[in-house]
This record gives structure tokens, C-alpha cells and sequence, in this order.
């Protein structure tokens, strides 16, 4: 007699089979496309999770850029007198520290993934670099925010007769591929530290100052082009340095474009995101054990 048990084993055809990464480069980084639905659904978490018993909620949004660029330009512009390369301080200040928010908040924030989430990880299988790639994108959408209310005060400027600007169209392709490198940057960085710290826990202490402190060796609070010297070479090692004054190029008009600057950002985005994927596929696979 026909053996029904084996018959019903061969019939079965799986939708998903697991199996263990062998090797260093196994990467399966197509898992994330499948898994958009689950990405979405972190996105709309971490969207919830940071305005949830708030009183202002999504306004922080809207707030948060104000209120540090308030301080910026009463700080640095009125009593430090800091150039604002000819610009209105305001709006300089303000694409300054909304580009660097950008980078710094996908940076931090992936920067605890492995902690923040291994009561999740430890229980159920899904890409674990989709938790940090939600992340970017939620805080994509709080950029996207603040860039409109920079627009706003950048019209009220340009109809006022303050700040007169004619955004080129021809920009737009560098906009995007700004942000790109934000990500690209925030995210390679963020999951570096975050393979790290499962083994040591000091590197999450040093990632605020880390970060604060690298934000003063950036263009955030004064030009490049009133920097000479040493100290201009040691700003342009930071990656965001270019970045930054890109953005202002595109949006104030005032700024240093240079090709050679942003190829050596885009380089160092590119091999920072290839190090920290291989070490985050590497560490996931063990990190239950130190975590």
C-alpha cells in the first residue's frame, strides 16, 4: 500500500523556507522589498511612538527646528555676529539644522537597534535591517515636514523683497540625491554602532556627544567660505560638510558646490552603509547572546 504520509510531504510546497546565512556576504537584502507591508507598519509606529501622551504631538515637528533656530540666530547671529555668508539668518540656520537633523536622528536613533529591539527579534523571523530602514524612513517624513516650513518662511522672504532667490529646477535632481546620501549616511553609521554596542554598551553614551560634537565641526553654524586653513580641511573630513553647504547652494543661493567634495561624501556613504550591512548581518545572527 502507497505510503500517504510521504504523498501529503511531497504535495507541500512552502511559501517561505528559512534558512541559516552561511556566509559573511549572504545579505538577502531583496527580503526587504517583501517585506514593505512590515516596514510600513515600523514606520507608522515610531510615528506614533514619539507623539503618543504628548500635548503638542506632530507639532513638535514644526517646533522643534523653530525654536533651535531661534536660538541660533539670537545666539550666534546677534551677539556672536557670526556672517551668515549674506543670507537672512534665519533662513540659513534654519536648512542648516533641519539638514542636519536629518542625518543625526536616523543616525541616533538606529544606533540602538539591536537593543531597543530584541524582545521582537528574539521571538519572531523577519529581515532585521528592516527595523533600521524604517527608522530612515520615518525620519525622512519629518524632514519632508520641516523642509515645507522652511519653504514658507523662504516665500515670506521672497515676497517681502527681504531675500530675493529664484530657485533653478535643474536642482532638483541634486535635492534628492542629498537626502539619499543623509540616509545612506545616518543608516551606515547608525548600524555600525549599533553591531557594536551589543558587545559594548559604552558606545551608546558616546553617541549623543559623538554626534553634538560633530555637529560643530560642520557648517551648521557658520560657512565654509569664512574658513581657512587647517580647520577647513579638518571640516570638509566631515562627510555632512558637503552636504550641507550643497543645500544651501540649492536653496539659499549662497554656498560651495564642489563635485570633487560631494563624490568624496557619496564614497564614504557608499562604504560606511557596505561595512555596517555586513557587520549588522553578522552580529544579528549571535546577538541574543550578548544582548
Amino acid at each position: 500500500m502507497p505510503d500517504k504520509g510521504r504523498n501529503v510531504e511531497k504535495e507541500e510546497k512552502w511559501d517561505l523556507i528559512i534558512s541559516p546565512k552561511r556566509g559573511l556576504f549572504s545579505l538577502n537584502i531583496g527580503e526587504l522589498f517583501k517585506y514593505r507591508d512590515l516596514i510600513l507598519l515600523f514606520v507608522k509606529r515610531d510615528f506614533i511612538a514619539n507623539y503618543k501622551q504628548t500635548v503638542l504631538g506632530p507639532l513638535w515637528h514644526i517646533l522643534q527646528p523653530l525654536l533651535t533656530t531661534l536660538t541660533f540666530v539670537i545666539i550666534f547671529g546677534n551677539v556672536a555676529k557670526l556672517s551668515a555668508d549674506g543670507t537672512p539668518h534665519l533662513l540659513f540656520y534654519m536648512i542648516g539644522i533641519i539638514t542636519w537633523t536629518y542625518f543625526s536622528s536616523c543616525l541616533v536613533k538606529t544606533s540602538t537597534t539591536f537593543v531597543s529591539n530584541a524582545h521582537i527579534f528574539s521571538k519572531v523571523y523577519f529581515p532585521r535591517l528592516s527595523v533600521p530602514v524604517s527608522v530612515v524612513i520615518s525620519n525622512f517624513i519629518t524632514f519632508f515636514v520641516q523642509f515645507l516650513i522652511f519653504i514658507v518662511f523662504y516665500l515670506y522672504y521672497f515676497f517681502s523683497n527681504k531675500y530675493v532667490y529664484g530657485f533653478s529646477p535643474q536642482y532638483l535632481p541634486l535635492l534628492l540625491l542629498l537626502v539619499l546620501l543623509m540616509a545612506m549616511l545616518g543608516l551606515g553609521m547608525g548600524i555600525i554602532i549599533s553591531s557594536l554596542t551589543t558587545k559594548y554598551r559604552d558606545f551608546s553614551f558616546l553617541v549623543g556627544f559623538g554626534v553634538q560634537l560633530m555637529m560643530y565641526i560642520s557648517p551648521v553654524i557658520f560657512p565654509l567660505s569664512q574658513v581657512s586653513g587647517k580647520l577647513k580641511y579638518l571640516l570638509l573630513c566631515n562627510p555632512m560638510t558637503p552636504v550641507i553647504e550643497t543645500m544651501r547652494v540649492i536653496c539659499l543661493g549662497k554656498g560651495v558646490l564642489n563635485g570633487y567634495h560631494l563624490a568624496y561624501t557619496a564614497c564614504f556613504a557608499v562604504v560606511t552603509l557596505f561595512i555596517g550591512v555586513l557587520l549588522f548581518n553578522r552580529i544579528e545572527k549571535s546577538f541574543n547572546d550578548t544582548v
